[in-house]
Protein backbone atom coordinates (compact mmCIF):
# COMPACT_ATOMS: atom_id res chain seq x y z
CA UNK A 1 0.00 0.00 0.00
CA UNK A 2 1.21 3.66 -1.14
CA UNK A 3 1.53 6.52 1.70
CA UNK A 4 -1.06 8.11 -0.84
CA UNK A 5 -3.17 5.08 -0.90
CA UNK A 6 -2.88 4.57 2.84
CA UNK A 7 -4.49 8.47 3.64
CA UNK A 8 -7.10 9.04 0.65
CA UNK A 9 -10.67 8.64 2.30
CA UNK A 10 -12.21 5.89 1.32
CA UNK A 11 -15.35 7.71 -0.26
CA UNK A 12 -15.04 6.76 -3.51
CA UNK A 13 -13.82 9.60 -5.94
CA UNK A 14 -13.10 11.56 -2.54
CA UNK A 15 -9.79 13.97 -2.64
CA UNK A 16 -7.66 13.94 0.19
CA UNK A 17 -7.46 16.15 2.67
CA UNK A 18 -3.29 17.05 2.91
CA UNK A 19 -3.62 19.73 5.98
CA UNK A 20 -2.24 18.29 9.21
CA UNK A 21 -5.45 18.10 10.43
CA UNK A 22 -6.64 16.03 7.28
CA UNK A 23 -4.03 13.44 7.66
CA UNK A 24 -4.43 13.37 11.34
CA UNK A 25 -8.18 12.36 11.01
CA UNK A 26 -7.42 9.59 7.96
CA UNK A 27 -4.54 8.14 10.20
CA UNK A 28 -6.92 7.84 12.77
CA UNK A 29 -9.63 6.27 10.63
CA UNK A 30 -7.12 3.70 9.68
CA UNK A 31 -5.93 3.51 12.66
CA UNK A 32 -9.37 2.27 13.99
CA UNK A 33 -10.31 0.24 11.55
CA UNK A 34 -7.02 -2.32 12.16
CA UNK A 35 -8.43 -2.41 15.63
CA UNK A 36 -5.93 -0.18 17.60
CA UNK A 37 -7.04 0.44 20.97
CA UNK A 38 -6.19 4.66 20.67
CA UNK A 39 -5.73 5.41 17.23
CA UNK A 40 -6.91 8.82 17.70
CA UNK A 41 -4.07 9.72 20.19
CA UNK A 42 -1.60 7.90 18.12
CA UNK A 43 -2.18 9.40 14.98
CA UNK A 44 -1.92 12.74 16.56
CA UNK A 45 1.20 11.61 18.00
CA UNK A 46 2.67 10.28 15.03
CA UNK A 47 1.73 13.41 12.94
CA UNK A 48 3.36 15.49 15.29
CA UNK A 49 6.50 13.53 15.71
CA UNK A 50 6.73 13.68 11.86
CA UNK A 51 6.44 17.29 12.04
CA UNK A 52 8.16 18.34 14.77
CA UNK A 53 5.43 19.59 16.35
CA UNK A 54 3.93 19.03 19.72
CA UNK A 55 0.71 18.79 20.43
CA UNK A 56 -0.18 22.67 21.15
CA UNK A 57 1.31 23.64 18.27
CA UNK A 58 -0.27 20.86 16.06
CA UNK A 59 -3.38 22.03 17.55
CA UNK A 60 -2.67 25.28 15.75
CA UNK A 61 -1.32 24.08 12.93
CA UNK A 62 -4.84 22.15 11.68
CA UNK A 63 -4.67 24.33 8.38
CA UNK A 64 -0.86 23.58 7.51
CA UNK A 65 -0.50 21.66 4.23
CA UNK A 66 1.53 18.50 4.39
CA UNK A 67 4.39 18.07 1.50
CA UNK A 68 5.12 14.66 -0.10
CA UNK A 69 8.46 14.39 1.83
CA UNK A 70 6.03 14.87 5.25
CA UNK A 71 3.36 12.51 4.20
CA UNK A 72 5.96 9.85 3.03
CA UNK A 73 7.64 10.07 6.26
CA UNK A 74 3.86 10.09 8.58
CA UNK A 75 3.24 6.70 6.55
CA UNK A 76 6.30 5.48 7.49
CA UNK A 77 5.51 5.79 10.83
CA UNK A 78 2.13 4.43 10.13
CA UNK A 79 3.11 1.33 8.83
CA UNK A 80 5.19 0.56 11.77
CA UNK A 81 2.31 1.45 14.05
CA UNK A 82 0.36 -0.96 12.08
CA UNK A 83 2.58 -3.60 12.39
CA UNK A 84 1.95 -3.28 16.41
CA UNK A 85 4.96 -1.21 17.00
CA UNK A 86 4.07 0.79 20.47
CA UNK A 87 3.83 4.73 19.37
CA UNK A 88 6.37 5.20 22.74
CA UNK A 89 8.88 3.11 20.73
CA UNK A 90 8.48 5.05 17.15
CA UNK A 91 9.28 7.83 18.71
CA UNK A 92 11.71 6.94 21.69
CA UNK A 93 9.92 8.58 24.44
CA UNK A 94 7.44 8.12 27.14
CA UNK A 95 5.79 10.48 29.60
CA UNK A 96 5.64 8.84 33.09
CA UNK A 97 4.94 10.63 36.28
CA UNK A 98 4.84 13.85 33.74
CA UNK A 99 8.30 12.89 33.32
CA UNK A 100 9.33 12.79 29.83
CA UNK A 101 11.56 10.01 29.67
CA UNK A 102 13.72 8.28 26.51
CA UNK A 103 13.14 4.63 25.48
CA UNK A 104 14.89 2.20 23.67
CA UNK A 105 14.63 -1.83 22.95
CA UNK A 106 16.76 -2.19 26.17
CA UNK A 107 13.68 -1.03 28.70
CA UNK A 108 10.08 -1.31 29.21
CA UNK A 109 7.57 1.65 27.89
CA UNK A 110 6.82 2.83 31.42
CA UNK A 111 2.83 2.19 32.03
CA UNK A 112 0.05 4.29 33.47
CA UNK A 113 -0.22 1.49 35.72
CA UNK A 114 3.21 1.88 37.13
CA UNK A 115 2.80 5.04 38.88
CA UNK A 116 0.29 3.83 41.78
CA UNK A 117 3.67 2.04 42.72
CA UNK A 118 4.69 5.68 42.83
CA UNK A 119 1.76 7.21 45.00
CA UNK A 120 2.01 4.23 47.18
CA UNK A 121 5.47 5.08 48.06
CA UNK A 122 5.50 8.96 48.32
CA UNK A 123 2.10 7.68 50.78
CA UNK A 124 4.78 6.05 52.66
CA UNK A 125 7.13 8.19 52.99
CA UNK A 126 4.53 10.88 53.96
CA UNK A 127 3.64 8.90 56.62
CA UNK A 128 6.93 8.91 58.39
CA UNK A 129 7.87 12.95 58.46
CA UNK A 130 8.04 15.45 55.66
CA UNK A 131 8.75 14.81 52.09
CA UNK A 132 12.16 17.23 52.78
CA UNK A 133 14.16 14.64 54.98
CA UNK A 134 17.32 12.26 54.08
CA UNK A 135 15.96 9.24 52.25
CA UNK A 136 17.69 7.01 50.78
CA UNK A 137 16.17 4.77 48.02
CA UNK A 138 17.28 1.89 45.43
CA UNK A 139 14.69 0.94 42.73
CA UNK A 140 15.75 -2.68 41.67
CA UNK A 141 15.62 -3.39 38.01
CA UNK A 142 15.09 0.25 36.64
CA UNK A 143 14.50 -0.09 33.21
CA UNK A 144 14.38 3.77 31.67
CA UNK A 145 15.08 5.10 35.56
CA UNK A 146 11.23 6.00 35.91
CA UNK A 147 10.27 4.95 39.25
CA UNK A 148 13.48 6.56 40.87
CA UNK A 149 13.66 9.83 38.98
CA UNK A 150 9.59 10.29 40.23
CA UNK A 151 10.49 9.81 43.70
CA UNK A 152 13.84 12.07 43.48
CA UNK A 153 11.70 14.42 41.35
CA UNK A 154 9.14 14.55 44.85
CA UNK A 155 11.99 14.20 46.93
CA UNK A 156 14.54 17.41 47.38
CA UNK A 157 17.30 15.29 49.72
CA UNK A 158 16.52 12.16 48.61
CA UNK A 159 19.38 9.82 47.24
CA UNK A 160 18.81 6.74 45.40
CA UNK A 161 20.35 3.78 43.64
CA UNK A 162 19.65 2.17 40.81
CA UNK A 163 19.95 -1.25 39.54
CA UNK A 164 19.17 -3.09 36.43
CA UNK A 165 20.84 -6.23 34.95
CA UNK A 166 21.10 -4.98 31.76
CA UNK A 167 24.00 -2.32 30.78
CA UNK A 168 21.92 -0.92 28.17
CA UNK A 169 19.00 -0.26 30.25
CA UNK A 170 21.14 1.94 32.96
CA UNK A 171 22.56 3.87 30.23
CA UNK A 172 19.09 5.46 29.40
CA UNK A 173 18.36 5.78 32.55
CA UNK A 174 21.32 7.71 33.35
CA UNK A 175 20.90 10.00 30.28
CA UNK A 176 16.89 10.54 31.43
CA UNK A 177 18.22 11.63 34.86
CA UNK A 178 21.01 14.26 33.47
CA UNK A 179 18.06 15.14 31.04
CA UNK A 180 16.20 15.85 33.64
CA UNK A 181 18.85 17.67 35.59
CA UNK A 182 18.40 14.66 38.47
CA UNK A 183 22.09 14.13 40.26
CA UNK A 184 21.14 12.26 43.21
CA UNK A 185 20.94 8.97 41.51
CA UNK A 186 24.09 6.13 41.07
CA UNK A 187 23.67 3.45 38.50
CA UNK A 188 24.67 -0.15 39.36
CA UNK A 189 24.65 -2.82 36.58
CA UNK A 190 23.58 -5.87 38.36
CA UNK A 191 20.99 -8.52 39.27
CA UNK A 192 17.85 -6.63 41.59
CA UNK A 193 19.60 -6.15 44.86
CA UNK A 194 22.85 -8.77 44.71
CA UNK A 195 25.64 -6.22 45.18
CA UNK A 196 24.03 -4.02 47.69
CA UNK A 197 25.27 -3.74 51.24
CA UNK A 198 23.77 -0.02 52.46
CA UNK A 199 19.93 0.00 54.41
CA UNK A 200 17.63 2.09 52.73
CA UNK A 201 14.47 3.87 53.53
CA UNK A 202 12.63 2.89 50.50
CA UNK A 203 12.95 -0.01 48.48
CA UNK A 204 11.13 0.45 44.82
CA UNK A 205 10.97 -2.61 42.13
CA UNK A 206 8.55 -3.39 39.18
CA UNK A 207 10.12 -6.95 38.75
CA UNK A 208 9.29 -9.22 35.59
CA UNK A 209 6.36 -11.08 36.82
CA UNK A 210 4.62 -12.53 33.35
CA UNK A 211 4.60 -16.29 34.01
CA UNK A 212 6.58 -18.31 31.18
CA UNK A 213 3.35 -19.93 29.67
CA UNK A 214 1.43 -16.56 29.39
CA UNK A 215 4.04 -14.97 27.31
CA UNK A 216 2.61 -15.93 24.07
CA UNK A 217 -0.95 -14.95 25.03
CA UNK A 218 0.22 -11.11 25.45
CA UNK A 219 -0.39 -8.22 23.10
CA UNK A 220 1.59 -8.08 20.09
CA UNK A 221 2.62 -4.59 21.28
CA UNK A 222 4.18 -6.48 24.46
CA UNK A 223 5.35 -9.53 23.43
CA UNK A 224 7.19 -8.76 19.96
CA UNK A 225 8.98 -5.52 21.46
CA UNK A 226 9.31 -5.37 24.95
CA UNK A 227 12.23 -7.06 26.04
CA UNK A 228 11.37 -10.19 27.06
CA UNK A 229 14.02 -10.58 30.37
CA UNK A 230 11.84 -7.70 31.71
CA UNK A 231 8.78 -9.61 31.49
CA UNK A 232 9.20 -13.10 32.36
CA UNK A 233 9.03 -14.24 35.86
CA UNK A 234 10.03 -17.84 35.35
CA UNK A 235 7.21 -20.70 35.18
CA UNK A 236 4.79 -18.78 37.95
CA UNK A 237 5.58 -15.28 37.46
CA UNK A 238 7.26 -15.05 40.93
CA UNK A 239 11.19 -15.85 40.63
CA UNK A 240 11.78 -12.25 41.14
CA UNK A 241 9.86 -11.81 44.61
CA UNK A 242 11.34 -14.79 45.81
CA UNK A 243 14.86 -13.35 45.07
CA UNK A 244 13.47 -9.71 46.66
CA UNK A 245 12.48 -11.86 49.25
CA UNK A 246 16.11 -13.28 50.01
CA UNK A 247 17.47 -10.51 49.88
CA UNK A 248 15.15 -7.05 50.71
CA UNK A 249 14.82 -7.42 54.45
CA UNK A 250 18.62 -6.86 54.97
CA UNK A 251 18.42 -3.96 53.22
CA UNK A 252 15.84 -2.07 54.41
CA UNK A 253 16.40 0.29 57.12
CA UNK A 254 14.30 -0.29 61.03
CA UNK A 255 10.56 1.23 59.83
CA UNK A 256 11.48 0.83 55.74
CA UNK A 257 8.77 0.17 52.85
CA UNK A 258 9.09 -1.99 50.04
CA UNK A 259 7.16 -0.95 47.59
CA UNK A 260 6.29 -3.48 44.45
CA UNK A 261 4.23 -4.05 40.90
CA UNK A 262 2.32 -7.15 40.89
CA UNK A 263 0.54 -8.96 38.21
CA UNK A 264 -3.04 -9.67 38.60
CA UNK A 265 -3.79 -12.39 41.15
CA UNK A 266 -0.54 -12.19 42.38
CA UNK A 267 -1.42 -10.69 45.15
CA UNK A 268 -1.68 -13.13 48.63
CA UNK A 269 1.08 -15.32 47.24
CA UNK A 270 3.42 -12.06 46.92
CA UNK A 271 2.53 -10.95 50.25
CA UNK A 272 2.97 -14.28 51.97
CA UNK A 273 6.54 -14.52 50.96
CA UNK A 274 7.01 -11.11 52.39
CA UNK A 275 5.20 -12.01 55.67
CA UNK A 276 7.50 -14.82 55.75
CA UNK A 277 10.50 -12.68 56.28
CA UNK A 278 9.29 -10.66 58.34
CA UNK A 279 7.59 -7.57 56.78
CA UNK A 280 4.34 -6.42 57.84
CA UNK A 281 2.30 -6.52 54.42
CA UNK A 282 -0.66 -4.13 53.70
CA UNK A 283 -3.41 -4.49 51.69
CA UNK A 284 -2.94 -4.30 47.75
CA UNK A 285 -3.57 -1.29 46.47
CA UNK A 286 -5.45 -0.94 43.07
CA UNK A 287 -4.63 0.62 39.92
CA UNK A 288 -6.85 2.69 37.86
CA UNK A 289 -8.62 -0.52 36.59
CA UNK A 290 -9.51 -1.38 39.97
CA UNK A 291 -7.03 -4.30 39.24
CA UNK A 292 -4.50 -5.02 42.81
CA UNK A 293 -1.38 -3.66 41.51
CA UNK A 294 1.08 -2.55 44.11
CA UNK A 295 2.15 -4.25 47.33
CA UNK A 296 3.47 -2.18 50.58
CA UNK A 297 5.60 -4.42 53.20
CA UNK A 298 7.33 -2.61 56.38
CA UNK A 299 10.34 -3.91 58.03
CA UNK A 300 9.68 -3.07 61.91
CA UNK A 301 10.80 -0.48 63.55
CA UNK A 302 12.72 -2.23 66.09
CA UNK A 303 13.69 -5.34 63.54
CA UNK A 304 17.24 -6.08 62.84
Amino acid sequence: MSVTEMLVPAEHGATPDFTADGVRRALAELFRNAGLESPSADARILVGNALGLDHTALAAAGDRPISVNESEAIGALARRRLAREPVARIVGSKEFWSLPLLINASTLVPRPQTETVVEVALAAVDANGPRTQALRIADLGTGSGALLLALLSELPNAHGIATDISIEALLVARVNAHRLGIARAAFVACDLASPLRSSFDLIVSNPPYIASGEFAALAPEVRAFDPRSALDGGPDGLDCYRSLTASVSALLSPGGALVVEIGAGQSDAVAQLFAAAGLAVAAPHPDLSGIPRVLLARKASGGP
